[in-house]
């Protein structure tokens, strides 16, 4: 009776693997959600929670396996009574403490599940990325329980906890190679990139066949059976080959990819990734003033697509291509319209900071107020324009907000006459290129009575109609 209550005492204790799964559940999600990008569900940033959530999770589910060893070693000798090998009950162990590690490892893991599930996910899980988080945990656990196996003294716990912690904090994302040794750290992805499977698939295998290799060594040791020697070979060989892999890759961890984007088709078209899709209304209200206002100009566009942040930006063809924040933090609309606006300039010409007239049309495209300038004139002209009469000025003086070169003599004119000269200048010009100069000055004149005729008609027409681009306001 009196082994009988020891061995129920044994049992007993294991009921502490009861307090440890909510435990190292609690401790997981946390570290998860420090690492959780909560504006973008990006399953690749999923994983990498998961991931980072096992640098905290390995120390403390290590400590827990040496303290459990700790406290069982002294009861070893009924273990002894039976006729089972002194491997049995280590194994036995450890196959408990693995299922307590890996339960709450599963719970983390269907929290993160549930929150991107919860939002706009993009993107596909790396069953690759949870196996590896999985097995940097069983190794933990292993390596915490066999140390309390071999040092069983009451410092052991703290001592794993320490060791394990420490290794855990060298882990710098992106440094070396080093960093990708389980538990590895990574860095949130941006969007238009994925995790290297082969990086995910040599950070498995290095945690299987390390902690392959510390069982069987410790099996080897305590039955004295030397024909383990060989899976133990077979082990570290497997370790040292992932090894030399995380060597090659030389710390990146991350692969460009292609994403189907989704897209808004009126009046506009925008497309973005598809984590960001939440970002389509106020980017087509945002983007739609700016394509009206370009309309008929060299910058017009009917397209807005969302580039990768290494990409250029660049309004050609129609299709204008903005970077966006992953984070769609307040004002990102607005930002992405003024990278639309930024990118019409000439880089080689507008090298210094804008001057007033250039500010000035660029508020006007941005619909922000205007900005007080020195040539009060221009300003009061400008601002007493129709918008109509705005967006035909631009037509014609493109160019030179193109290479920030707008002066006062641009705003001193109205369209009208403006137009009227330019289609006088372009006739005489191909006129004279074509046709001998007697004829060219018989069609020149000809050409500038029509010009006349349209330019009275014009003037007529917005007397008529009172607008602010009348003919006494030039």
């Amino acid at each position: 009776m009196s082994d009988l209550g020891r061995v129920l005492r044994l049992d007993a204790r294991r009921t502490a693997l009861l307090v440890a799964v909510p435990v190292l559940t609690a401790v997981g999600t946390t570290a998860a959600a420090l690492s959780l990008c909560p504006a973008v569900a990006y399953w690749d940033n999923t994983v990498v929670a998961l991931l980072n959530a096992v640098r905290y999770l390995g120390p403390v589910a290590a400590g827990l396996a040496a303290w459990t060893s700790v406290r069982e070693r002294p009861l070893d000798y009924l273990r002894d009574l039976t006729a089972r090998s002194p491997a049995t009950g280590v194994l036995f162990d450890l196959l408990l403490l693995s299922a307590a590690a890996l339960a709450s490892y599963v719970a983390v893991t269907m929290v993160v599940v549930v929150v991107t599930f919860a939002q706009a996910e993009a993107g596909s899980p790396q069953p690759l990325g949870v196996a590896s988080g999985a097995g940097s945990l069983v190794l933990h656990v292993v390596v915490g329980y066999l140390t309390g196996r071999v040092v069983p003294h009451r410092a052991t716990a703290a001592l794993v906890v320490a060791v394990t912690s420490v290794w855990a904090a060298a882990r710098v994302p992106g440094v070396s190679w080093w960093s990708l040794l389980p538990p590895a750290a990574f860095d949130n992805l941006a969007l238009f990139t994925t995790l290297r499977p082969e990086v995910l698939a040599d950070q498995v295998i290095w945690t299987a066949g390390l902690t392959t290799a510390l069982i069987l060594g410790y099996v080897m040791w305590a039955t004295r059976r030397f024909l383990i020697v060989l899976p133990l070979i077979v082990a570290l060989a497997a370790t040292v080959t992932a090894t030399l892999g995380l060597h090659r890759s030389g710390g990146g961890t991350v692969a460009q990819v292609s994403a189907e984007p989704v897209c808004r088709e009126w009046p506009l078209t925008v497309c973005v990734h598809p984590a960001l899709r939440d970002a389509l209304p106020r980017l087509m209200a945002a983007a739609t003033p700016l394509a009206a206002r370009l309309s008929g100009t060299p910058g017009a566009f009917t397209t807005v697509e969302q580039r990768p942040v290494w990409a250029p930006i660049a309004v050609a063809d129609g299709v204008a291509t903005v970077h966006l924040d992953e984070e769609l933090s307040s004002g990102y609309a607005a930002r992405a319209v003024r990278q639309i606006s930024e990118s019409l300039k000439d880089t080689r010409t507008c090298v210094g900071p804008p001057n007033g007239y250039r500010a000035m049309v660029d508020a006007w495209l941005l619909g922000d107020d205007s900005p007080a300038i020195s040539d009060v004139r221009a300003a009061r002209r400008f601002a007493s324009w129709s918008e109509a009469r705005r967006r035909a000025w631009l037509r014609l003086h493109f160019a030179a907000y193109r290479a920030c070169a707008l002066s006062p003599a641009d705003f001193r004119t109205t369209d009208t006459r403006t137009v009227q000269h330019a289609q006088q200048g372009r006739a005489a010009a191909d006129s004279r290129a074509t046709i001998p100069k007697r004829n060219a000055l018989g069609h020149t004149g000809h050409t500038g009575h029509a010009g006349r005729t349209r330019h009275s008609g014009h003037a007529g027409h917005s007397a008529g109609h009172g607008g602010p681009g009348g003919g006494r306001a030039d």
